[in-house]
């Protein structure tokens, strides 16, 4: 079973930056693709974007300002978020998809696996 645990959260001014931290477990590098998810209070949980072993997904709301990287030596796959907002305050998550379904990475009932979330809040 595949395990994640985000981290790396918190409270930040707009314009500022801070890089999220999803560690995964339990799966076999190749197989699977991370994506990363938010969800706002009273809003849909909104895609990201994915990163699988040969790519990397961005939705147009966060291209350019959020990158997706990650290092398979750790198992961890990592959210940089630039140029921070406060519409960009949300629980933060990442989720488990398998490579065979990268193509559905916008879509939440696509992934297998979800972490606990972490929260950011983008103060003006």
């Amino acid at each position: 079973e595949v395990q994640l645990v985000e981290s790396g959260g918190g409270l930040v001014q707009a314009g500022g930056s801070l890089r999220l931290s999803c560690v995964a477990s339990g799966f076999r590098p190749g197989y699977y693709a991370i994506g990363w998810f938010r969800q706002a209070p009273g809003k849909l949980r909104e895609a990201l974007g994915c990163i699988s072993s040969s790519a990397t997904y961005y939705a147009d709301s966060v291209k350019g300002r959020f990158t997706i990287s990650s290092d398979n030596a750790k198992n961890t796959v990592y959210l940089q978020m630039n140029s921070l907002r406060p519409e960009d305050t949300a629980v933060y998550y990442c989720a488990a998809i398998g490579a065979s379904e990268v193509a559905n990475w916008k879509f939440r009932t696509a992934y297998d696996s979800w972490g606990q979330g972490t929260q950011v809040t983008v103060s003006s």
